[in-house]
């Protein structure tokens, strides 16, 4: 933002709303495109043709659902909080929105490049669990309680392993700031930190099969993030209806559904930029640069995304306390070990 110091209090204010709009965009367009993924990669799995009438192989249909849920009527329970169950989707949305802020798109754009921009991030979307929280509660309906009470379980548990995971990229990079941590990758993809990162050829062997564990460990966390199959207790149709967004309809539902979209990409960018060299070539030097830079980072993502998307399809569903079982006794366990593991070996 230094660069727009000269342009005055307005002109800086301006150039302040359109960067942060940026990403708003990405995010209205990511969702569009992955809402026809998964219905495309859902269809293939289970050997069907998915949307085909609307667009060439459907690929307006998106858009028809869109326009759909803006015309459809407002409901609000006559017997629900009503300034809670309005405001509740906004402060989801705006949980996963505000993380985006220290998401590194490439090197030359990232919202707010602060030195505790992983930290940040952690924090921020816990504001999501607020928001679900409060959208059961003001619904008044026993199935929306019953999900947002999970929900609220979940990601609480899910983020011990999330933060321990950072905290073993940290410790290896030295760095909170994700830019940092992408820089500290660079060189090709023998030097991303799922395969031990830039380190001397003894620590690199040793360390590679903690880190890959890590990043594994960090995957499935983020799938209970996201309340996805297997995690996908908070929204079990065969139990709570449709869980804490039970009783929203029309853009307030959108909203849910988009959120949860861009929670998906929000933390598959931060297992990219902590595991999977963010924004570096693969290449090293080659197809570098700013431009390269976030076609690389957006590609990596998806390929995370799409891997969520496949699991859904593929995995059954957990029970509760098959859930916390495996976040308290597997996860957090084995990153423990991989915390002193890759201590001992960096320290000797």
């Amino acid at each position: 933002m230094e660069a727009f110091q000269n342009l005055g209090f307005w002109g800086t204010l301006l150039v302040t709303i359109v960067l942060s709009a940026l990403p708003l965009v990405f995010v209205l367009l990511y969702a569009l495109v992955t809402i026809y993924l998964e219905m495309k990669v859902a269809a293939h799995v289970q050997d069907r043709v998915a949307y085909m009438r609307t667009g060439w192989h459907g690929v307006l249909q998106p858009i028809a659902d869109f326009i759909k849920l803006i015309q459809k009527e407002d409901i609000i329970s006559v017997a629900a909080n009503k300034k809670l169950f309005i405001l509740a989707p906004y402060i989801v949305f705006m949980g996963t929105y505000g993380a985006y802020a220290a998401i590194p798109f490439s090197s030359i754009f990232i919202g707010a490049n602060i030195d505790l921009g992983a930290f940040f991030i952690i924090g921020i979307s816990s504001l999501v669990v607020v928001g679900i929280l409060m959208a059961g509660w003001a619904s008044n309906n026993k199935w929306s309680i019953f999900g947002a009470v999970r929900s609220a379980a979940q990601m609480i548990s899910y983020e011990i392993p999330t933060a321990l995971a950072v905290l073993i990229a940290v410790m290896i990079t030295g760095s909170l700031n994700l830019q940092e941590v992408t820089k500290f990758q660079a060189g090709g993809i023998q030097n991303w930190l799922i395969f031990g990162g830039p380190l001397p050829l003894l620590q690199k062997i040793l360390i590679t099969p903690f880190t890959l564990i890590t990043f594994l460990i960090l995957f499935v966390a983020s799938l209970a993030e996201v309340n996805r199959t297997p995690f996908d207790l908070p929204e079990a149709e065969s139990e709570l209806v449709q869980g804490f967004f039970t009783e929203y309809s029309g853009m307030r539902w959108a909203l849910f559904y988009v959120a949860e979209y861009a929670n998906m990409f929000l933390v598959a960018g931060v297992a990219v930029a902590l595991f999977l060299g963010g924004w570096e070539s693969p290449f090293g030097s080659f197809l570098s640069g700013p431009i390269w830079g976030l076609f690389w980072f957006i590609i990596k993502g998806m390929v995370l995304v799409f891997l969520q998307i496949w699991l859904r399809w593929t995995l059954p569903r957990l029970r509760v306390d098959q859930l916390m079982y495996t976040s308290w006794k597997v996860l957090t366990p084995f990153l423990f070990v991989c915390i002193i593991a890759i201590g001992l070996i960096l320290v000797l």
